[in-house]
Order: C-alpha cells, then structure tokens, then sequence
C-alpha cells in the first residue's frame, strides 16, 4: 500500500512538474511570437519608408531628366545659332574678299 501511494506521489509530482515546465514553455513561445510580430511590423514600417524614399528618388530623377533635356535643347538650338553666324561672317568675307 505503501509503495503504491509512493508510486502514485511520484506521478502526481512528475506531472505537476512537467505541466508547469508546459506552461513555462508555453509563455516562452508567446514571447517569442510576440517578438517575431513585432520585428515583422518594424520591417514593414522600414520597407514601406524605403520605398517612399525610393518614389522621392524616382522623381528628383525625372525632374533631372526633364532639365537635361531642356538643356540639351537649349545647347543644340545655340549650335545652331553659332553655325548660321559663321556662315553669315563667312560670306561676308567671301564677299568683301571678292570686291
């Protein structure tokens, strides 16, 4: 009787330990869950500010864009302005050359 009582003891203590390591487990994997969470919602906060950063960029590169354009426009139409003077000057010369 003794032994079965012993026996019986030692279960009801080896399962109360093994529950409370179950609920020490358990709280461990809720922390852990809780810190995945959080470092999830830090890198999509961190992604979606990358990517407005990476709009802001997009843009200041098309403003860039457009004014090279502008001035590449600007430089080709006084090439040709400087053309159209030295053949005038040219012929001028030719002419005064010629009298």
């Amino acid at each position: 009787m003794n032994k079965t009582v012993l026996k019986v003891g030692a279960i009801v203590l080896f399962l109360g330990l093994a529950s409370g390591c179950a609920t020490t487990g358990l709280d461990e994997v809720k922390a852990t869950a809780n810190r995945a969470a959080a470092d999830a919602a830090a890198a999509a906060s961190s992604a979606e500010a990358a990517r407005a950063a990476a709009d802001r960029a997009s843009q200041a590169a098309a403003s860039a864009q457009s004014t090279a354009d502008q001035a590449l426009s600007a430089a080709t139409e006084a090439q040709a302005c400087c053309e159209a003077n030295r053949e005038s000057m040219e012929r001028m010369f030719q002419k005064s050359m010629s009298k």
